[in-house]
């Protein structure tokens, strides 16, 4: 239970729930959701396929942030009473049921779609003379920060859930329409900063792509060219396997007894959630004891090795140690390439192309949890240029990588911008003028 405090001067304190009490202005009111709708509806339950039905929506096409996911879509038997699950513009879209930490992802639907949606979400249409559906939507996305929808779920195993009379009790601050309306069109300005910043990523990335194929089997101002086995590639470019140039060692399983631990010291341990974009993501590294690392410093990874992922459903992700890891232990899931007879981020570009994945793909076992031998990595064919032009290729693509990381940071900024307007506009901490 929130511990309640007098509220300042021209402000009241409300409550959301039984758990859940805000601060806002006097002149706001808190609704329940139930007096808000016009129309609330769960979706149904399909098991079957149908290339010929309806694409049917669920839950994974919901993103944490709030937007529509339509890269992954199946299609399903018409039912019979299809117009009772429709979709129109200006729904919203709730995940009612997931993991404790998913549940209540949401969304608006923008165009009319000739889709449908599965039990795992349930659809919401308001009374717009008295909540704009955008508005709905960033109240749930705060609700979710909040952890609101975390303390009143159904928890089962694996996956909880909430149900439409547990939804409907929810209280909705709300201001006055037209002060909806303006709030709204703040916060959807900054959302279409953020989707125009992630299309730039998106471009940048294919090109990026499309450019390290290129540089990967033609090179940089070859004119002749020789058939391999993959691909055709310059002539002068030698062919060799990746244990002709690498040693290859596995990682290292925590000894038994011994745990690792979000306190930082001296000793990181990397693993391979760790892995992205080429390198290793400090946000949510993990440290060991110094008596741990002294029983596992022999698997220790350094700034000059390549790392590649070896087991589960990131099987196959390579990069390079940024220089304060070196010397970090690697998880036993991943393995090392090291003693290098090659650039390490020319070598680390190579096994994230398409080249490199094809092989991967090819050498994995796929009975239980796809794994990667060791001496199957070995057999891995790598296309080598001189080291000069390695160098001139990595320092090519080193560019494109700088170009990503300011974009990704610009998108970084304005989701961190976002959620500090959600907190101060929803509440009231900061007022429009409408």
């Amino acid at each position: 239970m929130q511990q309640l405090q007098k509220p300042k001067q021209g402000y009241k304190i409300v409550r959301i729930n039984l758990r859940r009490y805000e601060e806002i202005p006097t002149d706001w009111n808190v609704v329940p959701l139930r007096s808000l709708v016009k129309d609330i509806q769960t979706g149904f339950a399909e098991g079957e396929r149908d290339e010929d039905g309806i694409l049917q929506l669920r839950m994974n096409n919901i993103s944490d942030d709030g937007t529509l996911n339509l890269d992954k879509t199946l299609k399903v038997p018409v039912p019979a009473d299809i117009d009772k699950y429709d979709l129109e513009k200006n729904d919203v879209l709730f995940n009612n049921t997931n993991s404790l930490d998913l549940i209540g992802k949401s969304t608006i639907i923008k165009n009319d779609l000739n889709y449908t949606f599965s039990n795992h979400i349930t659809r919401i249409r308001t009374k717009d003379e008295e909540l704009i559906p955008y508005f709905l939507i960033l109240s749930f996305l705060k609700y979710k920060k909040d952890t609101l929808f975390r303390s009143i779920c159904n928890t089962h195993v694996g996956q909880s859930d909430i149900g439409k009379d547990e939804l409907l009790k929810i209280g909705i601050i709300l201001p006055s329409v037209p002060e909806q309306q303006k709030i709204a069109s703040i916060l959807s300005n900054v959302d279409s900063l953020i989707q125009q910043t992630q299309n730039e990523i998106e471009q940048t990335q294919r090109l990026k792509k499309g450019l390290m194929q290129r540089l990967l089997t033609k090179g940089i101002g070859h004119t002749k060219f020789k058939q391999t086995e993959l691909e055709k590639i310059p002539e002068d470019w030698n062919v060799v396997k990746l244990k002709d140039i690498a040693t290859i060692r596995g990682g290292k399983r925590l000894p038994i007894g011994e745990k690792y631990s979000e306190e930082k010291t001296d000793y990181p341990y990397i693993r391979i959630v760790d892995f992205q974009n080429g390198t290793v993501i400090t946000d949510n590294l993990v440290y060991l004891k110094e008596s741990t690392f002294q029983k596992m410093k022999n698997y220790s990874i350094s700034a000059k090795d390549v790392y590649i992922s070896i087991v589960g459903s990131l099987l196959g992700i390579a990069g390079t140690i940024p220089s304060q890891l070196d010397g970090a232990i690697l998880t036993e899931n991943a393995a090392k390439l090291c003693n290098l007879n090659v650039n390490e981020e020319f070598l680390s570009h190579f096994l994230n192309s398409s080249i490199g994945q094809k092989q991967i793909t090819s050498y994995r076992s796929n009975a239980g949890k796809p794994k990667l031998a060791l001496f199957r990595i070995g057999k891995f064919i790598v296309f080598l240029p001189s080291l000069k032009e390695q160098n001139e290729i990595v320092s090519i693509v080193s560019n494109f990588d700088s170009y990503l990381k300011t974009q990704q940071e610009c998108k970084s900024n304005l989701e961190t911008l976002k959620k500090g307007l959600m907190q101060k506009l929803l509440t009231g901490q900061v007022r429009v003028k409408v």
